[in-house]
């Protein structure tokens, strides 16, 4: 093992991922012999442990200091391709790698309260185990390569997951879908990858961003057809536009699953990739515009959605989809630090909502619709005060919530870069995350009760359930905003940096659309119920509502312009003139095999007859020729 620059972190930054690997491995090969809190405390306690180191490296790194690295062993040698097993640890990595350990561990204990009494529980955290070991090997690996390997453990992950509840058949088709249209997004990205190794000679990522500069500049074709591959593998993994159909379909898995892998952690390896590739896309400015106009366009659409959705975990989903829209847009207008944060608040603030939503669907049995719920703020009160402090930082409520901070950066960078289009999408946005946002409070607690489940519902008790939503909700708020990612001299300087003119002016913009959209949304969801349910069951209303219930509808456009059209070739290609051909040829075979067989009778006078028959054909046919 070789490390530069690392001191005692060569010892611990492997510990990082082998910590959640060994709790893989214990509980893969237990074969299902581990009782329920055997496995707990194997999978809490592995993540536990590599939170614990992260801690002890976050106090000891300096931001001033070259990046750290530690050189495991060469994983391939062929010529001069050799690339390591490396990992490397800056500000950037850092900041993700105690977003993966700390907030999981806070996800993983939750999940010892939410699935107790579930069959397979070992094979859960086995799952969500080998999760956290992939996406931390994915943010500390110094090659692409290494990269690729978490990027692809994360989707498989991702797939084993949703698909948890294989017994229903739905979950395992959403599992699958998750499953093809992120590998569309990782062909782009291999593709990408190959392109690099072969212009630049290498996948060692503080290379490729030392060389691209001396080889490309800024707008050449090949610069932006690398960053527009890269740009491709983001899409898919961060569910953007238009490989997004999948998260909400995602949340078939249980709803912790939910809050690690698509709130948390994989939907932002995305933005991770953009922001650590962040020297190509400098030198592809179409591409980097590119990157805000599917930000934009994407946080538009998934707000829409989120406004028509009646389950509580697709409002959630959709609203995921959204946020990640935002930190496209920042990263589009070259604000990679601030994409980065509110990556970061994003995951704390996501993963409070969606285990204060695991809250309440355990608590009323299982029932997830808004619909049927209602009147709840006063027999789930944590989960109440989860959804109010989750959502309050989802609006981004001034000067209050961590959310509010970093949107704010967002929206001021975009106006620094004078990207006038993409900061209007982003006050929009915040304007329809209000509505929604209030609309899922009012709908799940609020009212009156609507369903026996409601009724009947029971406040979860515990350390496992009640700490990790204090914690995270604490997180939410402004406290949250303090912890500030260490990433100078990692990240290129954003447009804003240095400037303040009207930025006061900004941040009041953005409260009072943040405000108004919460007064729109109490007149609409409170005194105007009755009527909104008119608007919305009969002519143009009806019409818009139920496009944005289907989410625009692309699942049903690429059904009919490419799942039907395949199935359509398939069957024609089952019978095609080339198929028919050479099975008339091995038809005819066998019947030749057939007909010789029947000769062999073992009887001499048949063999002399057929011999005396075929010399008189052949001295006939002499006679004739001749």
């Amino acid at each position: 093992m070789q490390s530069a620059g690392c001191g005692g972190d060569a010892l611990l930054l492997p510990l990082t991922f082998m910590l959640p690997l060994a709790g893989t491995l214990i509980l893969a090969f237990s074969r299902g012999t581990l009782g329920y809190r055997a496995s707990a405390v194997v999978g809490v306690g592995s993540v536990g442990l590599a939170a614990l180191v992260t801690a002890m490296l976050v106090s000891g790194f300096d931001a001033n200091s070259p990046a750290q690295v530690v050189t495991l062993w060469t994983w391939i040698s062929v010529g001069d391709f050799q690339p390591e097993i490396g990992l490397a640890l800056d500000g950037l990595s850092l900041t993700m790698l105690g977003i993966i350990t700390g907030v999981g561990f806070l996800i993983h204990l939750f999940a010892a309260w939410y699935m107790r009494g579930e069959q397979g529980i070992t094979r859960f955290y086995t799952y969500m185990n080998l999760f956290v070991f992939s996406m931390v090997l994915l943010v500390l690996g110094d090659n692409l390569l290494l990269l690729f390997l978490g990027w692809e453990g994360v989707g498989m992950c991702s797939y084993l997951l949703i698909g948890y509840y294989y017994q229903n058949s739905a979950n395992g088709w959403a599992g699958f879908k998750a499953f093809i249209i992120t590998r569309i997004g990782d062909v782009f990205l291999a593709v990408g990858m190959f392109l690099l190794f072969a212009r630049l000679g290498t996948l060692n990522i503080t290379e490729i961003l030392s060389v691209a500069p001396q080889v490309w500049r800024a707008g050449d074709p090949v610069a932006e057809l690398a960053a527009l591959l890269l740009l491709g593998g983001a899409v898919g993994k961060s569910a953007q536009l238009p490989l997004h159909t999948w998260l909400a379909d995602a949340m078939a898995g249980p709803t912790p699953v939910s809050a690690l892998i698509h709130a948390a952690t994989m939907v932002t390896a995305g933005v991770y990739l953009i922001a650590r590739m962040h020297g190509i896309f400098e030198l592809a400015p179409t591409a980097l515009y590119l990157t805000g106009l599917i930000g934009a366009i994407t946080l538009l659409m998934a707000g829409f959605a989120a406004l028509a959705q009646t389950d509580i975990k697709r409002v959630l989903a959709y609203s995921t989809m959204s946020q990640i829209g935002y930190m496209f847009l920042a990263l589009g207008v070259g604000a990679f630090d601030a994409a980065v944060f509110h990556l970061m608040t994003h995951a704390f603030f996501k993963a409070l909502l969606f285990l204060s939503a695991g809250a309440v669907i355990v608590s009323c049995h299982h029932e997830q619709d808004m619909r049927r719920l209602g009147g709840l703020w006063r027999k789930l009160p944590l989960a109440y005060l989860g959804f109010v402090v989750g959502g309050a930082a989802l609006v981004a409520l001034p000067l209050v919530t961590a959310g509010f901070y970093s949107k704010d950066e967002i929206l001021w960078q975009a106006l620094a870069a004078d990207r006038g289009g993409l900061l209007v999408a982003g006050l929009v946005g915040a304007f329809l995350t209000s509505l929604y946002t209030l609309r899922l409070i009012i709908g799940t607690f609020h009212g009156d009760m609507q369903s026996d489940g409601a009724r009947q519902a029971k406040a979860g008790r515990g350390l496992a359930h009640g700490l990790p939503l204090v914690v995270l909700a604490l997180l939410s708020t402004f406290l949250g905003a303090w912890i500030t990612p260490p990433l100078s001299g990692v990240l290129p300087a954003s447009p804003g940096e240095g400037v303040e003119a009207g930025h006061t002016a900004l941040e009041l913009v953005a409260s009072a659309t943040a405000l108004i959209g919460l007064g729109l949304g109490g007149w609409l969801f409170v005194f105007k119920r009755d009527w909104l349910a008119q608007v919305t069951r009969q002519g143009l209303g009806a019409g818009l509502w139920v496009w944005w219930r289907l989410a625009w509808g692309f699942d049903i456009a690429f059904d009919w312009l490419f799942v039907r059209p395949w199935r359509g070739l398939v069957h024609v290609l089952r019978g095609d003139m080339f198929d028919a051909c050479f099975r008339s040829i091995a038809q005819a075979l066998r019947l030749v095999h057939i007909g010789l067989s029947r000769a062999q009778t073992g009887r001499l006078r048949s063999y002399a007859a057929t011999m005396v028959f075929g010399a008189t054909l052949i001295l006939l046919s002499l006679v004739l020729v001749l």
